[in-house]
């Protein structure tokens, strides 16, 4: 069994579907603070089986070591975290305690009950402004811009020294850089709470009439239009990568890295016209101050996890974008929406 930390919220969730569809059995454990227990009910829908939900916090050692103790664990997927850049900022200390800390009391749950595999959701925000590109694993970590990116690298780094210490330890590092799309039956994909941090979430609910207009936050970046420019991966490649790292880790101890990316960078004023392309019709944009802890640019050099996962990115920016408008289509109000499905199996904590 597969404990998948964050499970129910958009990476995590089609995680859980690749491990249902691969035959896992799964346990999902998730706070909710962004993200729908209805993602894993819809999950269970496209899987014909279901995951084993539990609502409840990687803060809490207590039920972690309740869980590691009622059900056969055998290795960790961890999403759970906090996300947003801006937020980040405001409220960092908020990022290191969940981030950082959850990651710590996770970790010391597992040795104890003697579970040493990890699949740890990591950021290319750990490489900080990289001075060249693409960005390869061997790429000096910088000093990230932004406390979200820092959290992360601390993490990575609690991570290396704690299997440095102990050579049980297989643990993953997979360095994120912008997971976009959805699954392609439009049952599933991201649903942020408020306002969306990132460019897509952001235009489709301008698409949708959520929000007015789209702001561009910088346009005097020194890149080939003045927008930022970033690698965007389908999000079911992205979580294709997990499992295949998940493979490797049965083979291997010590810590891993890879970046699970396309090796492509579009700008943003790339990725609206792209979009305005799919749904037929212009967006309201607007050009705004650059953000605090925002980079220039950032695209990966891939070439790493297809050496040695056999993994590499199969769909391009047309279908990253036309999948996302298909879920924002069929869900404008996101999860609120209900759909006839069997609600998850959900357990007592």
């Amino acid at each position: 069994m597969i404990l998948v930390t964050g499970g129910a919220g958009y990476i995590g969730s089609h995680a859980v579907l690749a491990l249902l569809q691969a035959g896992h059995e799964v346990l999902v454990l998730d706070n909710l603070c962004n993200s729908s227990r209805a993602s894993l009910d819809r999950v269970a829908l496209i899987a014909g089986r279901k995951a084993r939900f539990i609502k409840g916090d990687i803060r809490n050692r207590a039920l972690l070591d309740e869980l590691f103790q009622r059900w056969p664990i055998t290795a960790v997927m961890h999403f759970a975290g906090l996300k947003a850049v801006g937020e980040s900022v405001r409220d960092p200390l908020r990022y290191y305690e969940t981030n950082v800390a959850g990651s710590i009391t996770l970790c010391q749950s597992m040795a104890d009950a003697g579970i040493f595999r990890l699949v740890f959701s990591s950021s290319a925000t750990v490489y900080g402004e990289s001075v060249s590109m693409p960005i390869r694993e061997d790429c000096p970590t910088g000093i990230p811009t932004n406390p979200y990116g820092q959290s992360k690298l601390m993490a990575e780094n609690v991570l290396k020294a704690l299997a440095h210490s102990d050579p049980r330890w297989s643990i993953a590092l997979l360095r994120y850089f912008n997971p976009i799309g959805a699954h392609e039956s439009g049952l599933i994909g991201e649903d942020p709470n408020g306002v969306p941090n990132n460019l897509l979430p952001y235009m489709l609910q301008v698409a949708v009439g959520r929000q007015s207009q789209l702001s561009i936050y910088g346009n005097d970046y020194p890149t080939r239009d003045g927008t930022g420019i970033r690698d965007y991966i389908h999000v079911v490649d992205l979580v294709e990568g997990h499992l295949c790292a998940l493979e490797r880790l049965n083979q291997s101890t010590g810590v891993s890295v890879w970046n699970l990316g396309t090796g492509q960078g579009y700008s943003v004023l790339e990725m609206v016209r792209s979009f305005e392309q799919i749904i037929g019709r212009s967006l309201p944009v607007r050009s705004v101050a650059r953000r605090p802890g925002d980079i220039a640019q950032c695209w990966a050099d891939p070439s790493k996890a297809l050496s040695e996962l056999q993994w590499s990115a199969k769909r391009g920016l047309h279908a990253m974008l036309a999948d996302s408008w298909r879920w924002q289509k069929m869900n404008p109000q996101g999860y609120q929406a209900e759909i006839a499905v069997a609600p998850a199996e959900v357990l007592a904590s």
